[in-house]
């Protein structure tokens, strides 16, 4: 997880402005690389950069058709005297990182990957059409590596905050606030209180974890955001 001192396998970085306007730099020793989501570089130097289908052909094409992650990633390698590349999401938000080991999986909603070392594969899993009546995408990104020690940057939109699930406790996180979860955690898709709540209350849908491991939270969601601004929207015009 974030935090310790990681092997030199995987590369060094530096946060700033957490956590509303997060900017992450990676710095790389020579020939050393990232994979980044098409948008994400900000700044860089020493670098070269090379565009390829992330996990394959088949596999990004999935990823988004179904996921509505980028088709492509964006590869930066550092050249022989070393190199950066500064790092910012779209969204005014955090960024936290993730470490990887083989055996594990990590699962973050689809919008808030950022990148990884090129170790890391990524694939998309679906989480069932309950989601189309939320209004929220409920595909995640599943992230894994099968050699090797790899690392995933995720990015929120607001503050992040990490929660913790033990053995016999449930925590509920709405489907819109929801950044990542690991692999050791179930879960159940319901809807807030009734029928009604569901449809006219504010409310969606919501997941239920339980089993053990780790939940990331985001403190404001993007649905929200455009409820608050589609009223002031001029009306479409009728020509």
């Amino acid at each position: 997880m974030m935090g310790g001192t990681p092997p030199r396998l995987i590369m060094q970085e530096h946060i700033e402005y957490n956590p509303a306007y997060t900017l992450l730099t990676v710095n790389m020793e020579a020939g050393e690389a990232i994979k980044v989501e098409p948008g994400g570089m900000v700044a860089m130097a020493g670098c070269e950069m090379q565009t390829k289908s992330s996990g394959g052909f088949f596999k990004g094409l999935k990823k988004a058709m179904l996921g509505g992650e980028s088709f492509f990633l964006n590869t930066f390698t550092a050249g022989g005297g070393g190199g950066w590349i500064s790092l910012a999401p779209g969204a005014p938000g955090d960024i936290k990182w993730f470490d990887l080991q083989p055996g594990q999986q990590l699962f973050i909603q689809s919008g808030s990957f950022l990148a990884c070392t090129t170790n890391v594969e990524t694939d998309t899993k679906f989480e069932g059409f309950k989601g189309f009546f939320s209004g929220e995408s409920l595909f995640f990104i599943r992230a894994y590596v099968e050699q090797g020690a790899g690392r995933i940057y995720y990015n929120s939109y607001g503050a992040m905050k990490e929660i913790p699930v033990e053995p016999g406790q449930i925590v509920t996180v709405d489907t819109g606030h929801l950044v990542a979860y690991e692999s050791g955690l179930d879960y159940q898709i319901n809807k807030v209180g009734g029928m009604k709540s569901f449809m006219f209350g504010g409310e969606g849908l919501v997941m239920n974890f339980s089993g053990q491991g780790t939940i990331w939270i985001q403190t404001r969601n993007i649905p929200s955001l455009a409820s608050l601004i589609i009223p002031f929207l001029p009306p479409p015009s009728s020509d």
